[in-house]
């Protein structure tokens, strides 16, 4: 009984959704509301949002949990008023806000990776004391870290990364990124420069990272 009736709600979820989706193919935004949104007004946007926003949620839920789905939806449609200016056309603007929430998405998994190698270094570096119940490493540590490398110019973050997180040496990462082990070097050591400022009191838990 409980799997026939998991069945049906999920087969009633299944024609919802793809009701949705197939409503919102029906048509591309009108002509007026793209050139108002193109010209900033605030009814027009509105309307995009009510016309692509569920669709993006429910997009991005494939990728990610719901919640940071919502939030990854919001954060698109919020870029969306930001550059509603540069948009093309109308009929371009679906699949645009659909490729950058599923760019989001990506992102934010390979974040969420990189937050759990460095959860994962951490407790090998301090293993013995971790176990130590009068050991303590004061909570806000691992956000200040998360917190700072997120701040990070996109190329120092990424090289930077790809060298502590992904272990790969700087010839391979200048091979993956098609540019020199130079610029590589250099975007690491300007990471590292501004991490040991932004995090000097906590050195002494970070020392194998920076």
């Amino acid at each position: 009984m409980y799997f026939y009736t998991s069945f049906c709600f999920f087969d009633y979820f299944c024609q919802k959704f793809f009701a949705y989706i197939a409503k919102m193919d029906e048509q591309y935004i009108d002509r007026e509301t793209f050139l108002g949104l193109k010209a900033g007004d605030e009814k027009s946007f509105d309307t995009v949002y009510e016309k692509y926003y569920g669709g993006l949620c429910a997009f991005a839920s494939q990728y990610v949990p719901v919640e940071d789905g919502k939030d990854i939806a919001q954060e698109v449609m919020m870029w969306l008023w930001d550059n509603c200016r540069t948009i093309a056309n109308e009929k371009s603007l679906k699949s645009l806000l659909f490729t950058i929430t599923k760019n989001k998405s990506l992102n934010h998994i390979a974040h969420q990776r990189v937050k759990q190698r460095v959860h994962e270094k951490l407790y090998q570096k301090f293993v013995e004391q971790f176990e130590d119940p009068d050991f303590y490493i004061p909570g806000e540590l691992m956000e200040k870290l998360d917190k700072v490398i997120k701040t990070l110019p996109e190329n120092y973050r990424k090289a930077f990364e790809m060298n502590r997180f992904d272990n790969m040496t700087y010839q391979e990462i200048a091979g993956e990124l098609n540019i020199s082990e130079k610029t590589i070097a250099y975007r690491i050591s300007q990471a590292l420069k501004i991490l040991r400022k932004e995090l000097s009191e906590y050195l002494p838990f970070l020392i194998w990272i920076l």
